[in-house]
């Protein structure tokens, strides 16, 4: 990570995808603003930050959802705009942060959707495909659901389905926009660790989370948001002080060492 004089951060590095001085904007409402940032390849990388502080609209623009108004975002040294969304999705998996199933849809027609960006006129529905599903819906312990109609579903449920697919696409890079949403603590942690292992893996994870302490444990670079820009990036143990934690969420806080992991814990004050 470097700073540039004007205290602004930029990547120190350029991986497969960054984004590069881009101005991310809703009709006139301005979000950030001359925004450069580097996601490491082979990293589990985490975005935290207050509500409304870019975090999501940042994963957005990294996922072609949002175009931005300037500057652009590289994907293995393309501008993404020009890229072929079918080859886009062959690369970038994406979980938003909400989704809406088809009426009427199978779990295992969900998932299987995720195979869709392989395919073609000259490749149809293969043994390969077959067994991506079944290994997502195992990973994500939604295989006996697979008969169900998504929309009979509780909230977690479903989240684990829309992830389930996302993971069929087998594609190396991940972006998920709040994941644990819906979920209970005991799912929460099991599919952070399902995260790690595929970042164990190779591949490349990109999460925005609400929980500090969930990123502190599992990320290995983290990007702290704050009114559309990026205050800090690094290792979470290189970064996160209580000076940050105050600075970005306006917590008054202690950390200390997870006792689990050693990785920074924050603990908020009374």
């Amino acid at each position: 990570m470097t700073r540039s004089p004007s205290g602004s951060i930029s990547p120190s590095g350029s991986g497969r995808l960054h984004a590069n001085e881009v101005t991310l904007r809703y009709d006139e409402r301005t979000i950030s603003q001359n925004l450069s940032v580097a996601i490491p390849d082979g990293a589990f990388t985490v975005i935290v930050g207050p509500n409304a502080c870019g975090k999501s609209t940042l994963l957005r623009a990294l996922s072609r959802l949002l175009v931005p108004s300037a500057g652009q975002v590289i994907l293995d040294g393309c501008s993404l705009r020009d890229i072929p969304a079918r080859e886009v999705a062959r690369r970038l998996g994406l979980l938003p942060q909400s989704s809406t199933a088809p009426d009427g849809i199978t779990v295992a027609d969900l998932v299987a959707r995720g195979r869709y960006p392989h395919q073609s006129l000259f490749r149809q529905w293969s043994s390969a495909d077959e067994e991506a599903v079944i290994a997502a819906m195992e990973a994500t312990r939604v295989t006996d659901l697979s008969g169900r109609l998504v929309d009979e579903l509780s909230g977690g449920q479903r989240q684990r389905v829309w992830i389930a697919m996302v993971l069929a696409q087998e594609t190396p890079i991940l972006l998920l926009d709040e994941p644990t949403t819906f979920l209970d603590i005991a799912h929460q942690i099991e599919l952070m660790d399902l995260l790690a292992d595929l970042n164990a893996e190779g591949r490349t994870i990109v999460a925005v989370l609400h929980d500090l302490n969930h990123a502190c444990r599992y990320a290995t670079h983290l990007i702290a948001m704050k009114d559309g820009a990026v205050l800090a990036e690094g290792r979470p143990s290189a970064i996160v002080t209580e000076d940050l934690v105050k600075d970005v969420f306006g917590l008054p806080a202690i950390i200390i060492p997870d006792p689990i992991t050693a990785t920074p814990l924050i603990v908020p004050k009374a």
